[in-house]
């Protein structure tokens, strides 16, 4: 029996940046005592720095502020805070750049985890980073009121405390956390640890009708595409949606070597029309839900710190479901005649991208 009262918690989801920003902003403007703040990128751009301004009355007004970003994805440095630090509030950048011939390879391993948590009551967790340039991007955020903030805060400073160590103990910083039937799931870069991957292949072979996946960057390793195969040969219904043309053009091109085989394997593949859909759910049975802010590829997997909440929650898993038959209604079919007949060109980059898959 669980501990804590799952009525404590309320839940909200969003997937329009305009909207879930701005609900954001105000519940910072409404903090009382605490706002902690973890993100992959923080961009100096208008959006960051209504973020920015805003922290820095909080931390004037006597607000505990903690930020903590990654260097690789930052696009701003210490000086973009220096009124809020001069204020007391805290900035740290996860593990500063490493100058040197092997740039991308030294510091390939990145914090990648998206928190907002405020007066340890309301958590944000998703897919969306602090930046004006997704704003017509298609996201995946969960707000949650209720005391599993206090989970989420422990979390963010294990996190905190460990921004410019290179070696922490894995085992211990990836134990799963759980609070009234909710699993927090933590990911740190690790070719053995990888607790995410791990929790999906269980819920995938445990799907009796339904797995759907949403992700901006589908690249599954051999493991896990026997996986989806397997469940759509028991006649599991298996669908990926995934954008047409996400923002990185390289990865799209590796990715679709596998949407063919994929598709004659009986998985249904949808691709987002409008713009990039950077969404990160799975939904099993229309019940069991996984959200955060884990792509479904090698690098999430194998080299990023990444957290992820996985639950059955009705109310969660109905918005969810919502969302995903919203996004269908904007997706093409994947064309498996067209893919057939793709250029040899792109074939050929296909077959020279494959030996360094893991690093996109």
């Amino acid at each position: 029996m669980n501990a804590e009262p799952q009525q404590d918690l309320k839940f909200s989801f969003y997937n329009d940046p305009l909207i879930f920003f701005n609900i954001m902003l105000d519940d910072i403007k409404n903090a009382k005592k605490s706002i902690y703040l973890q993100t992959y990128k923080f961009s100096q751009d208008p959006m960051g720095t209504r973020f920015r301004d805003l922290l820095t009355r909080k931390a004037q007004e006597g607000v505990k502020v903690c930020v903590l970003i990654d260097s690789w994805g930052s696009g701003v440095s210490e000086k973009f805070f220096a009124k809020m630090i001069a204020h007391g509030g805290l900035v740290k950048f996860f593990k500063k750049l490493r100058i040197r011939l092997d740039i991308f390879s030294a510091n390939h391993m990145r914090n990648h985890r998206k928190l907002l948590i405020i007066d340890e009551h309301i958590t944000f967790i998703g897919s969306a980073n602090i930046t004006g340039y997704s704003l017509n991007w298609r996201e995946s955020v969960l707000r949650i009121s209720g005391n599993i903030a206090k989970k989420f805060k422990s979390i963010f400073f294990e996190d905190f405390n460990l921004s410019k160590k290179y070696f922490p103990n894995k085992k211990k910083i990836t134990r799963k956390v759980k609070y009234a039937g909710f699993e927090i799931i933590k990911d740190v870069p690790s070719t053995v640890i990888q607790p995410t991957r791990k929790r999906m292949l269980e819920l995938i072979k445990k799907a009796k009708e339904e797995i759907i996946i949403e992700t901006p960057y589908f690249l599954p390793d051999s493991t896990v595409r026997k996986a989806l195969t397997n469940a759509a040969e028991r006649t599991v219904k298996v669908t990926v949606i995934t954008p047409l043309h996400s923002d990185v053009g390289l990865f799209d091109i590796l990715r679709n070597k596998y949407l063919g085989p994929l598709h004659k394997s009986n998985i249904r593949i949808l691709q987002y029309k409008p713009h990039n859909l950077h969404a990160k759910i799975m939904c099993i049975d229309k019940k069991t839900f996984c959200i955060g802010s884990s792509n479904f590829d090698y690098r999430s997997f194998r080299f990023q710190h990444e957290i992820n909440l996985v639950g059955d929650e009705a109310s969660v898993a109905s918005m969810l479901q919502k969302h995903i038959d919203d996004t269908s209604k904007d997706c093409l079919p994947f064309d498996y005649q067209k893919w057939l007949r793709r250029p040899r060109t792109l074939k050929a980059i296909e077959f020279l991208l494959v030996p360094i898959r893991h690093l996109f």
